[in-house]
């Protein structure tokens, strides 16, 4: 197989590398500036906000603020994650132009986190769709647990494609493949993607693949050669907690961008304008960068 010659990132920092910082509520201008900065630096696609319950995910509580307060650059999409009608229409009202919504590929996973069975989470969907439709907005579908669960253990490819058809069948226009304990290899995630891809086209396909192990570059590699040519990351690698047993962290954009240019991959998004946001953010955040690349290149702009 041949790589990609270009791929879109979708940075999700502001919203999956964010929604779960731990301490004081993040103020509002400093996800504001993250948003503009990284929009500035040739993002294309930036995952927002989420317009979910405040009282169980208070960093997000802002949304509304947050996506009233971005300059919003002409081809560039702001999108929310939205788990029910009620966040979205709190996204409509917001004038959010794409929304996402999530299932996961293990019963377990399912059941712990969101207290139903796959079926019924799809259930909840349907007029979450309808309404997102009518309304003309576009939704990405989001699948967790694609590569293992912390419950179940590993997960059966074919599982994975009914859940990733289920969505599509759904009227989401990508599937977003997520790794969420960061425990998959290369040769599981060609075997996954292959699986996958017999039931959505590959051109629909995305992956989402956390750095928990250290093998996110390596299982992002893998499925570029087999075709993928959409990629989230997280700027610095924000998300998921480093102390807690089997956190998942999101890769880092700045070493999936270093990755990419070295394959000759173009992606339309300035490598060192991303590293000095990652900088920026993390010193905002008084936190450790999680990327490698952002470390060993340091920082051209304050």
């Amino acid at each position: 197989m041949s790589f990609p010659q270009q791929v879109r990132i979708v940075e999700v920092g502001p919203r999956d590398g964010l929604q779960n910082e731990p301490g004081p509520i993040i103020p509002t201008e400093t996800k504001v500036e993250l948003i503009n900065r990284l929009a500035n630096a040739g993002v294309s696609h930036i995952e927002a906000a989420s317009f979910v319950s405040p009282k169980w995910v208070p960093q997000m509580g802002d949304a509304a603020a947050v996506m009233a307060g971005i300059d919003r650059r002409s081809g560039v999409t702001y999108s929310a994650l939205t788990p029910n009608l009620k966040g979205l229409e709190g996204a409509i009202a917001a004038n959010t132009p794409e929304v996402a919504v999530f299932a996961a590929a293990s019963e377990a996973f399912s059941q712990k986190n969101i207290n139903c069975s796959i079926a019924e989470s799809l259930e909840r969907f349907v007029p979450v769709m309808e309404q997102a439709q009518a309304a003309g907005i576009r939704v990405r579908g989001y699948v967790s647990t694609v590569l293992g669960c912390p419950y179940a253990g590993d997960i059966a490819p074919a599982q994975v494609a009914a859940v990733s058809r289920a969505l599509m069948d759904m009227g989401c226009y990508e599937v977003s493949l997520g790794d969420t304990i960061g425990k998959g290899t290369p040769l599981k995630a060609k075997q996954m993607l292959e699986a996958v891809a017999k039931e959505v086209p590959m051109d629909r396909i995305a992956a989402h693949f956390h750095d928990t192990y250290g093998q996110a570059l390596a299982n992002l590699y893998a499925v570029l050669e087999e075709g993928v040519s959409v990629i989230d990351s997280s700027t610095a690698g924000l998300g998921g907690c480093p102390y807690a047993k089997g956190a998942s962290g999101n890769v880092a954009t700045e070493d999936v961008l270093y990755l990419l240019e070295g394959l000759g991959i173009k992606t339309g998004i300035n490598l060192q304008a991303v590293v000095d946001t990652g900088h920026w953010i993390t010193r905002e955040l008084g936190r450790h960068n999680g990327s490698k690349v952002a470390q060993a290149l340091g920082e051209c702009n304050q």
